[in-house]
């Protein structure tokens, strides 16, 4: 376990840094958007440029990952959903809470953190994930909060079109062009994204931990353990044990899945939750309190469970 804490605990320090940096003023609150947009438009798309160059187009468009992975996560927004419902949580409330079940922070968090457990070959299964959640979990579930008038195939389009307008995918949709066509950029080029690539961990770590305290900062009424928690536990324990059963399924049924790409993709599903989905719950006039504590809560306990994956795999390898 020493060893898994040697690789995950720099990262889940980074967050804190970022946190406790915002709380103390340390960071302005005015610096985050800057912070922010320099991760989602620079930094991390160069970062995925660079692995879907260095991955095989074949695994960045994998069938069997993308109906395995989205699945699952159909799944988990439909329970976390018919919980939230049942719970007496309106509509609009009720899809953010499952988005937020459902949608992991891949992006800021999982590709680096992943990647350094287990090698650059997992960034094909990661991406995967990602590809998933932009368009079919996070699309689903913003359709799904603005359908309250009826308005379904509306609502789809617009989450689809904000799903296009995010720069993760076309950076990732270059990266597989180079790939495909064996393509190569001029030296500088290749530096300059690069340079940028290699900001985008520490950078986003940090600005995940001061949007953390930035979300707690601006919460008007308190929220019952009871309304937050039963989310928290779907996202860290369900959401991977779900999608471990799939895969052993899979596996069982003989179809083209490995055990290191379910490693992968049961790591990812295993991450906190993503933090710009307090962003979106803001702009959509959600109850962002609740959503707010599900992300901070899941991504402090993460440290330990996200950890404890990492070591039930690491021994199953073993004995096996």
């Amino acid at each position: 376990m020493q060893a898994i804490f040697e690789v995950t605990f720099p990262f889940f320090a980074l967050v804190l840094c970022g946190y406790l940096a915002a709380r103390r003023g340390v960071l302005p609150e005015a610096a985050i958007p800057g912070l922010n947009i320099f991760v989602l438009f620079f930094a991390l798309p160069c970062m995925l440029f660079r692995f879907g160059a260095s991955t095989p187009f074949a695994e960045l468009v994998n069938p069997v990952w993308l109906g395995l992975y989205i699945a699952c996560a159909l799944l988990i927004v439909f329970v976390t959903m018919a919980q939230s419902l049942a719970s007496g949580v309106n509509l609009k409330d009720a899809a953010f809470g499952a988005l937020v079940a459902a949608f992991p922070n891949t992006g800021f968090m999982g590709v680096p953190l992943i990647v350094a457990l287990m090698g650059e070959r997992a960034a094909g299964p990661v991406i995967v994930t990602i590809l998933a959640d932009l368009f079919v979990t996070s699309s689903l579930c913003l359709a799904l909060a603005q359908s309250g008038g009826g308005h379904w195939r509306n609502s789809l389009g617009k989450a689809l079109r904000g799903a296009l307008s995010n720069p993760l995918p076309w950076s990732i949709a270059a990266g597989a062009a180079v790939s495909l066509g064996e393509l190569s950029l001029p030296g500088p080029v290749d530096r300059m994204i690069g340079m940028l690539g290699n900001a985008a961990s520490p950078v986003a770590l940090f600005t995940i931990g001061a949007v953390l305290w930035r979300s707690q900062k601006n919460l008007n009424r308190p929220t019952p353990v009871s309304d937050y928690a039963p989310i928290v536990f779907i996202k860290l324990v369900v959401h991977p044990v779900l999608v471990l059963a799939a895969g052993l399924v899979a596996l069982r049924l003989g179809l083209p899945l490995d055990h290191f790409a379910l490693t992968a993709l049961v790591l990812a599903a295993a991450l906190p939750s993503a933090s710009n989905v307090s962003l979106l719950a803001e702009r959509f006039a959600a109850d962002n309190g609740r959503i707010a504590r599900i992300i901070l809560w899941s991504t402090a306990l993460a440290f330990l469970s996200f950890s404890s994956v990492v070591r039930l795999f690491a021994t199953s390898a073993t004995s096996g």
